[in-house]
């Protein structure tokens, strides 16, 4: 779907073909890749690319990815869905330079609240590599509730791994904003 998000830091947008350069960049990088489960290492152009031509415009929205700009710096991630055996699923993303800052939360609150606004789905399925706590962590913070392990192919480490699958459910993120509109809006 063509459409664009902002938050207080940030614009989410549809990624472009322009976009290559920057997304080779963040994710030529062991320490992010590593995490990730369907990202090769090297990352490579030709690889952006591919990606690029396979998440246009016109996809589902739950086949839709936005890239996360921030200014000044322009692309630094990315977050969207993508269908799973369970159903669809959020991944995210987030250039080494750009963690600890609080960057992913804030674009996979906006991305999330989209999803539910646009779609009908009850739930909404995510996860990570089980060493991955800082991703568990921005889901936990998003209402996300683990819902079973399993094991995952990791590309670019060559081998599968222990994951922790979660889940959020519709009625668990209307809660959340309700609380977080009261909090403030005392």
């Amino acid at each position: 779907m063509d459409v664009t998000l902002r938050t207080a830091r940030l614009v989410l947008r549809p990624p472009v073909i322009a976009d290559a350069a920057a997304i080779v960049r963040l994710l030529n990088n062991f320490s992010v890749v590593g995490r990730l489960s369907r990202v090769p290492y090297p990352y490579t152009e030709a690889d952006a690319h591919w990606w690029l031509e396979h998440n246009g415009p016109n996809s589902p929205a739950t086949e839709t990815n936005f890239a996360i700009d921030l200014a000044g710096e322009g692309l630094i991630g990315v977050c969207g869905f993508h269908p799973d055996l369970g159903g669809t699923v959020l991944g995210y993303w987030l250039g080494e330079p750009f963690w600890n800052r609080g960057f992913m939360s804030e674009a996979a609150e906006a991305v999330i609240t989209w999803y539910f606004a646009t779609t009908a789905a009850e739930t909404l399925g995510c996860g990570a590599f089980a060493f991955n706590k800082a991703s568990l962590a921005v889901q936990r913070k998003l209402g996300f509730t683990e819902s079973g392990l399993s094991s995952r192919h990791c590309l670019a480490r060559h081998q599968d791994l222990r994951h922790i699958d979660t889940q959020l459910t519709r009625d668990r993120w209307a809660e959340r904003s309700a609380t977080r509109q009261l909090q403030a809006n005392p």
